[in-house]
């Protein structure tokens, strides 16, 4: 599943050579540090945040079709951040910038209040077992600490294939007086991930709920 795991800990998992070979070579946009310096990426363009991106192809389709949009990635998970360096590399892209990094401290730290024009958290990890609930990603509290980083009118766009998951999302984020939203139609221009086609071959369908940033 592509996920931001609720830890501090980062992943770093097998990596293949091309992952490795794009982690080695110096990268402007890779942004690192505890607390990164975000300064060169939120300078009054418009910013999407994409949590949690896997393998980086919704975020390569995404910033190849909107160039004028940056997208700030970011992810606990190292050889998802090589596939996505070197998916940037080996586009030309520009308006990409990869932090790898537990994405609470980014919003409470590094993010100004109001910056972010919209959100992006496609398949995180679902937690399926009870037990394991509390670990998920999409909580009341993060809902909350996301919308200070958001303007008013800002999209968070989600996308889940556990049912389960889609209801407490929606519940979580509705609790929020800062959202309102909840399950849409798949939308045409979202793209299919690996993790997405992963899903579908083991019989579960993706859904996507979309959630607006108002005031309180």
């Amino acid at each position: 599943m592509e996920s931001l795991l609720p830890t501090t800990k980062h992943r770093r998992g097998r990596r293949t050579a091309r992952q490795r070979a794009a982690l080695e070579r110096p990268s402007s946009y890779l942004v690192q540090g505890p607390i990164p310096d975000l300064s060169s990426v939120l300078d009054g363009a418009p910013v999407v945040l994409d949590v949690g991106f896997g393998t980086g192809e919704a975020v390569i389709a995404y910033a190849t079709t909107d160039p004028s949009t940056r997208i700030l990635a970011v992810d606990m998970h190292t050889p998802g951040i090589g596939d996505l360096l070197a998916g940037i590399e080996e586009r030309g892209l520009t308006n990409v910038y990869v932090v790898e990094a537990d994405v609470r401290p980014i919003l409470t730290q590094a993010i100004p209040e109001g910056t972010l024009m919209g959100v992006r958290t496609f398949f995180p990890d679902p937690w399926p077992k009870k037990r394991h609930h509390r670990r998920r990603l999409i909580q009341r509290d993060f809902a909350d600490q996301l919308a200070a980083c958001c303007a008013t009118g800002a999209v968070w766009h989600i996308a889940t294939d556990w049912p389960d998951y889609a209801e407490h999302i929606a519940s979580a984020v509705n609790s929020s007086i800062y959202w309102q939203g909840g399950i849409i139609d798949r939308p045409a221009d979202r793209p299919v991930t690996r993790f997405e086609r992963r899903g579908i071959a083991a019989g579960r369908a993706p859904i996507d709920l979309r959630f607006i940033r108002v005031l309180p």
